[in-house]
């Protein structure tokens, strides 16, 4: 397996760099199910970020469907990051917030603590700064 930077995976995906893109383009190409690429966590959560500032929601979610689906590719944690895309498609928050909720989910997690209100409104996600919210962390 060969590790893919979020730069790669962006100038792929742009494809807003004439050289750069090709570049990405045809490593990419090389990539087979014997020889797969890998996409870890934080390439996705930064993914995420890039294409947040580029692209449409929906664009976004196709995406990152097709990164999960890729058989040259596999995504770290890929159950996880699919359940937060069905969460980021569903909700009106960031797909950094689905990816902290369903990944604390996924270790056994009551909820996830917050102080962003648009988060606090979905399911899974407690506003710890509305009054009748003690925190005791003993």
């Amino acid at each position: 397996m060969i590790g893919l930077d979020t730069c790669v995976l962006a100038r792929l995906i742009l494809n807003d760099d004439p050289m750069q893109s090709h570049i990405a383009s045809e490593f990419v190409e090389t990539l087979t199910p014997k020889k797969r690429g890998y996409v870890s966590i934080a390439a996705v959560l930064e993914l995420a970020w890039v294409l947040q500032r580029r692209r449409s929601r929906p664009e976004i979610i196709r995406t990152m469907y097709r990164l999960l689906r890729s058989r040259a590719l596999v995504v770290e944690s890929a159950p996880v990051v699919y359940r937060a895309l069905l969460m980021f498609a569903s909700g009106n928050i960031g797909f950094a917030d689905c990816l902290i909720d369903r990944s604390a989910h996924a270790q056994g997690c009551e909820y996830t603590v917050t102080f962003d209100r648009a988060a606090a409104r979905t399911p899974g996600f407690l506003d710890i700064g509305r009054r009748g919210h003690p925190v005791s962390l003993h």
